[in-house]
């Protein structure tokens, strides 16, 4: 027979036997092993025995197996269990008996109960009798096998689910409400005769669910109609209910959701006995069917997501949000032909890769694509590194080297931050570009190239001619053609699309388990400004998929962390930092007129100058300009 050994952080140390099939463990005396430590939830596990294996699993609390954090296990003997600050030790073979387990609730739950001989046989299957908790083992291992037997799709998995819970509990309908993008949504409504229920999001209480999402505690009402906390509200009078019973999904201290059931044509059809049976019902059936969602949302996940892919992938690009359209709309006018194009937008935003399907749309697709970062290489070596040097033209000069100019010829040379050049090399690029001529450093003869020019940057190049540091001409010469790509913040759904692509490549790469992403995680993700855009969004990604031992990622693995999502701004800040955004672009397009600004924007030119009077006060630190009269609200 198996049982635990428990040492307490008093330092007690006892052992039980595990007699029952389903063995509940927590700080509540109503479990079958109570643990009198302070730091255990009060139903934190349970031990299920199947007749071959005793399997460990979770009631909402976390803990440990040998050193490893678990949301479930097999276990073997000598397997250490740390639940809180208590250990427990497990064994299969026979041990002292210690004091007896506290009888659990769902015994009572027995049909025509028999007397037996022994006194202590109340934590044992009493022979020849189908209780309640026999009858709850007999469920779960049906639906366990079910579940595990694969090829259900998910909707038939909660059905299944749902269709168990009505029938053990006696109720005549159910409701498994779970979290989609962080909203609750009702994803099976049946009734007791296995039939989806219309209309279901009317058929629920809003304030019975809002209580048990508030408090994470499962509820029982056994005439909601009299019930002084909700006789009062106005879903539970129109719906006429009686008997109710509502539970929490909790896994890893985390809402999934929660599990209704109700007979709206008895009162106290559910006694605190049923409520029990059904959280521990819950709890082990979230666990099976959480197993195998996993599993099935991987199988759907790796269609849907490739057939996601194929809508919205152009070349290797991924992105369908309207921004990114109609870049690809504009890369399918100009790839045939060697018009200069500039590629702007945030770092991280995937300029690289526009310039490559460019490339690739275009007639010199059979030739090279060559790339060169101009803020990566030092200014004493980038004319080189462009152009090429002759043998002896600077000390180390060894051999004749070809630049990336000629290396590109027949195909697309492509600049990054092409703002980070330096102004004496700005003159030689131009006259490269003109003449296509290029001159290796040391030499005076000069070599036709056959090229095609595309440039980025995440500079705004019209500020730097502004400020001196980057040539017009130049500008002028490249900027024929300009992409701006939206930053992954503006992009919508091609967050998760993103998202997607890059933990199943991840973890396909590395052989991890983490097959997706948790309800609070997508919401986070919804949350955070992504200053990096899509190379942050990869590389956290990839860290957490590495680091993670649990088979959703939560916002703490990605170090989404509330601390580092954007504060909500109130209204009126946000309103004024729009207005002072909008101001600008209409200036700039107004090529930097300001009484032109004024009346595209419909107010008084005097408005629009104290408004840069205040900017140019903000900036040196000064007192703001008085506004005198006339003043107004742009908006």
């Amino acid at each position: 027979m198996a049982s635990l050994t428990i040492r307490l952080p008093q330092g007690k140390v006892r052992t039980v036997l595990l007699h029952k099939r389903i063995t509940s463990i927590g700080r509540s005396a109503d479990n079958d092993v109570t643990l009198e430590d302070p730091s255990v939830p009060d139903s934190a596990l349970h031990v299920l025995f199947d007749g071959a294996r005793y399997q460990l699993g979770s009631l909402g609390a976390t803990f440990q197996v040998n050193g490893k954090k678990r949301d479930s296990a097999v276990l073997a003997t000598s397997d250490v269990i740390r639940v809180g600050a208590t250990e427990l030790v497990f064994t299969r073979e026979e041990a002292a008996p210690g004091p007896a387990p506290v009888p659990s609730p769902l015994l009572s739950l027995t049909h025509e109960a028999e007397p037996t001989a022994d006194p202590d046989s109340t934590t044992r299957e009493v022979p020849g009798v189908v209780g309640r908790e026999l009858l709850l083992l007999r469920r779960l291992t049906a639906f366990s096998a079910r579940v595990l037997g694969g090829g259900a799709s998910r909707d038939t998995l909660l059905e299944n689910l749902l269709d168990e819970a009505i029938e053990v509990t006696r109720a005549d309908k159910g409701f498994l409400i779970l979290r989609d993008n962080g909203e609750l949504r009702v994803k099976v409504a049946r009734n007791l005769s296995r039939e989806n229920l219309e209309d279901a999001v009317e058929r629920v209480s809003d304030s019975i669910i809002e209580k048990v999402v508030r408090t994470r505690q499962p509820l029982i009402l056994s005439d909601a109609l009299e019930d002084p906390e909700f006789k009062a509200s106005k879903s539970v009078v129109n719906l006429q209910m009686l008997s109710v019973m509502c539970v929490p999904l909790v896994r890893d201290d985390e809402l999934f959701g929660v599990l209704y059931v109700g007979n709206d044509r008895l009162v106290n059809r559910f006694e605190p006995k049923s409520l029990d049976m059904l959280t521990i019902f819950a709890a082990q059936a979230l666990l099976l069917i959480h197993n195998a969602l996993l599993v099935n949302d991987l199988k759907l996940d790796n269609t849907e997501l490739r057939k996601r892919l194929d809508d919205t992938r152009y070349g290797e690009i991924v992105g369908a949000c309207q921004g990114m359209l109609d870049v690809y709309k504009r890369i399918d006018k100009i790839a045939p032909t060697d018009i200069s194009v500039l590629i702007t937008g945030e770092t991280g935003t995937g300029k690289e890769l526009i310039a490559r399907e460019l490339h690739r749309h275009s007639p010199r697709a059979k030739g090279p694509f060559v790339t060169i970062n101009c803020g990566a290489i030092p200014e004493n070596l980038l004319e080189s590194e462009l152009f090429g040097h002759v043998r002896g033209a600077f000390t180390g000069a060894v051999n004749t080297k070809v630049g990336r100019f000629q290396a590109a010829i027949g195909g697309t040379l492509f600049l990054d931050e092409i703002g980070e050049m330096p102004l004496q090399l700005q003159v030689k690029l131009l006259r490269a570009l003109q003449e296509k001529v290029v001159y290796k450093v040391g030499d005076h003869r000069g070599e036709p190239v056959d090229i095609r020019v595309v440039t980025a940057t995440n500079r705004v190049l019209e500020d730097e001619v502004r400020k001196g540091t980057f040539r017009e001409d130049l500008y002028y010469r490249l900027n024929v053609v300009t992409l701006k790509l939206p930053p992954l913040r503006e992009r919508g759904e091609d967050l998760f699309v993103l998202g997607k692509y890059f933990l199943q490549k991840y973890a396909k790469e590395f052989g991890a388990r983490t097959r997706g992403f948790s309800p609070s995680a997508t919401v986070a993700m919804k949350k955070y400004g992504w200053p990096g855009n899509i190379r942050e969004l990869e590389n956290r990604i990839k860290k957490a998929v590495v680091l993670s031992d649990k088979p959703l990622i939560g916002p703490d693995d990605l170090d989404l962390k509330p601390e580092n999502l954007e504060p909500v701004l109130p209204l009126a800040e946000a309103r004024e930092r729009w207005q002072k955004q909008y101001i600008q672009e209409v200036y700039e397009r107004n090529n930097r007129n300001k009484t032109k600004t004024a009346k595209d924007l419909g107010v008084d030119p005097r408005t629009i100058f104290r408004h840069f009077e205040k900017l140019e006060a903000d900036k040196s630190g000064e007192p703001s300009p008085s506004a005198g009269d006339g003043d107004e609200e742009l908006l």
